[in-house]
């Protein structure tokens, strides 16, 4: 592993969670909760210093972080709960749960703002309009032929060809019917003869390439909406990841990436160039804010399911039931955890 994979890591990790924890301290400042601990890292502490009420520290289990509230049930599991005004119990519900959805929050916001300021720089993706070829598909006609990316499509069934749209409409007409087709490559015509696919679905022929892409420049507000676009596509996937594991269609062992693959990714994504790591530090930081809302305990979804049942049932659950349910929570994230880990190792 080498010292660019460590290092990016390092830094998307570091980020990812200090946003995070930041969202859930900034919230419990404007809730007047006092803060007990903000922590990078799961305890036991290694070092840190004290300011004021707030103990900052760095711990030893590198896995993510905590702000520690007072008089609140979290990972520390500390039962105190005195009542006093400036606890996290003693703030009314609609507060309390805006102190928790913060972290989530701030890492989704996290990962649409890196999203619009990547697609501000760079631009928007869109078709080119020549007939030159940017995708071939595997086990394709296009393939079959020899088609690469980069070839320039010349004619196809006789007919001269000058467009992207030019060409898809005479291959679309021309379904299971062998045909012709001349491209250009690096200066040397080519030809062969190809049979368009049918697909059954829209009847028209297919073999199987992708256009070329170019990047359109774009206005602050495009960036905005394309990022929020994109975002609901990933959050979509995610979803469709979740309803999967679930059902048991998915797969925890491919589905599932833990630290070690990552920081893997991290390393590839860091050697591409900076602006690719944090398009991966977006994405990361985007599926880290909506896995934390999911109702498991000890993670931020499963604080907000409790607030629920406190609403519904107008007053809390008690603390031993609370305190029971994180345990449990944490033995069994724990547990997940080691088994992503050990899956991690395998992989590699």
């Amino acid at each position: 592993m080498t010292i660019t994979t460590i290092v990016s890591f390092i830094f998307v990790l570091g980020i990812l969670v200090f946003i995070h924890e930041l969202g859930h301290f900034l919230a419990a400042k404007w809730a007047g909760i006092r803060v007990e601990r903000f922590s990078l890292g799961f305890p036991p502490r290694m070092f840190g210093k004290k300011i004021g009420d707030t103990d900052y520290c760095i711990s030893w289990i590198p896995l993510g972080g905590y702000v520690k509230m007072a008089g609140m049930i979290d990972e520390s599991f500390d039962e105190k709960i005195e009542g006093k005004p400036d606890e996290f119990m003693s703030k009314p519900i609609w507060k309390r749960a805006i102190v928790i959805g913060a972290g989530p929050f701030m890492n989704i916001l996290l990962a649409f703002a890196l999203f619009v300021g990547l697609i501000y720089k760079d631009g928007i993706p869109e078709a080119s309009p020549e007939a030159v070829v940017g995708s071939v598909m595997e086990k394709s006609p296009a393939e079959g032929i020899g088609l690469q990316p980069g070839d320039r499509i010349l004619s196809v069934a006789d007919q001269p060809i000058t467009s992207w749209e030019a060409l898809t409409k005479v291959i679309h007409g021309l379904p299971d019917s062998t045909i012709a087709i001349v491209w250009e490559r690096a200066g040397t015509r080519m030809d062969k003869l190809v049979k368009p696919m049918l697909d059954p679905a829209r009847k028209i022929g297919l073999i199987g390439i992708g256009p070329q892409t170019v990047m359109r420049e774009v206005g602050l507000g495009q960036a905005m909406a394309a990022s929020a676009t994109y975002s609901i596509l990933l959050t979509r996937e995610v979803g469709k990841t979740i309803g999967r594991l679930i059902s048991g269609q998915g797969s925890v062992r491919e589905d599932l990436a833990g630290p070690i693959r990552i920081m893997k990714f991290a390393g590839e994504f860091a050697r591409q160039g900076f602006m690719k790591l944090l398009e991966f530090m977006a994405l990361i930081s985007l599926q880290l804010g909506l896995l934390n809302i999911l109702p498991i305990p000890v993670l931020d979804g499963g604080h907000l399911v409790f607030l629920g049942l406190e609403a519904i049932m107008r007053r809390p659950v008690s603390l031993k039931v609370r305190v029971l349910v994180h345990q449990i929570g944490m033995a069994l994230l724990l547990a997940l955890m080691a088994f992503i880990l050990i899956n991690d190792v395998r992989s590699l």
